[in-house]
């Protein structure tokens, strides 16, 4: 599958930049597939104004792969968004693993309709940039890619400036998702695009939930010009996600003007006060899902905050930072939507 391959329509509109929600993974208390509540998470998304939905991704777990849900959680993705959308969103899969799995889980998300993949690195630490680059030709031999540059901190790799150069200059892919969590390198991906003069074609994502409206809301200035973030694919907003929808179109409309709003800039930092919470900063992200989890089932659209790992739960004192961020930003919560449409997502 080529980007010509992708509807034009929503194409452009990833190309103008959208809401898309690294999509989480609802378990029973069995920790096994809650079916009525995932294909509820897919409704939520839509009705919330999501442009799309990315699946099979960090948050969604990893370790799907391993309990043979890859291929069920997609596809129930792909069938929820059919079912319910009016205007169908953009489907991303994220792939994982050395290049024979890798190319295994595009062929899927191609199969199931997916219009293009969010390739993670993180399988191939310690390969040199040669490798990398040529592992990712191969995935953008089978589907329309978007790179991903993950923090190390959760299992990523440090990329430089001359990989992203290199990796923009393939003709399949189509975007970049920055998340390393570190502003040098986030120069590195937006430089190593203006390198390679595909800033036309590569379209650039914040996944540094850290710092979302900035990213959104400054120009960076590169060799070709200025090159903005257009949109998030973020963990972060796979909770409060019809708050985020209205925030990014303010973004949007702040962007023509000359001036930013001072109520705008300060978001920034009131959403990296909620992030913190819910990633678990304090203890390193280790209740990163788990405290998304706990968010959407406050919100009564998840059962529990089961992980597939037993062990992983929330971290020492991150329900506490949890309740605090709820006490002092509510204005940025989406609660009273999600509880007047939280039975018909579960309806069926």
């Amino acid at each position: 599958m080529h980007r010509t391959d992708i509807p034009q329509d929503i194409h452009d509109a990833f190309r103008d930049g959208m809401v898309i929600p690294a999509h989480p993974l609802a378990l029973n208390a069995a920790r096994e597939l809650d079916e009525r509540r995932q294909r509820a998470l897919t409704r939520y998304y839509i009705d919330a104004g999501a442009g799309g939905v990315a699946v099979g991704v960090h948050t969604t777990q990893f370790a799907i792969r391993d309990c043979g849900l890859y291929r069920p959680v997609l596809a129930q993705a792909a069938q929820a968004a059919h079912d319910w959308a009016t205007r169908p969103p953009m489907l991303i899969a994220g792939v994982a693993g050395q290049t024979d799995q890798a190319v295994t889980e595009a062929r899927i998300a191609r199969d199931l309709g997916y219009h293009a993949v969010l390739l993670s690195l993180a399988a191939l630490k310690g390969a040199d940039e040669d490798a990398l680059i040529a592992h990712c030709k191969a995935i953008a031999d089978e589907m329309p890619v978007i790179g991903f540059y993950l923090q190390p901190a959760v299992g990523g790799m440090p990329l430089p400036r001359s990989f992203w150069h290199r990796f923009a200059a393939i003709d399949n892919v189509i975007g970049i998702k920055a998340a390393p969590f570190n502003r040098y390198a986030t120069l590195d991906v937006v430089n190593g695009v203006a390198d390679a003069g595909a800033q036309e074609r590569v379209t650039l994502y914040t996944g540094n939930d850290d710092h979302i409206v900035l990213d959104l809301v400054v120009p960076f200035r590169t060799s070709v010009g200025d090159v903005h973030f257009v949109g998030g694919l973020l963990g972060h907003w796979s909770v409060w996600t019809h708050s985020a929808v209205q925030m990014l179109d303010r973004i949007k409309q702040a962007r023509g003007h000359d001036t930013i709003p001072r109520d705008l800039l300060a978001l920034d930092s009131d959403v990296t006060a909620c992030n913190a919470a819910f990633f678990d900063v304090a203890n390193g992200f280790e209740g990163v899902i788990a405290g998304c989890h706990e968010v959407l089932r406050r919100q009564g659209l998840l059962e529990g905050r089961w992980c597939l790992d037993p062990t992983e739960d929330l971290g020492p004192g991150q329900a506490d930072a949890i309740d605090e961020v709820y006490a002092r930003y509510q204005a940025l919560s989406d609660d009273d939507f999600v509880a007047a449409n939280l039975d018909k997502w579960l309806d069926g």
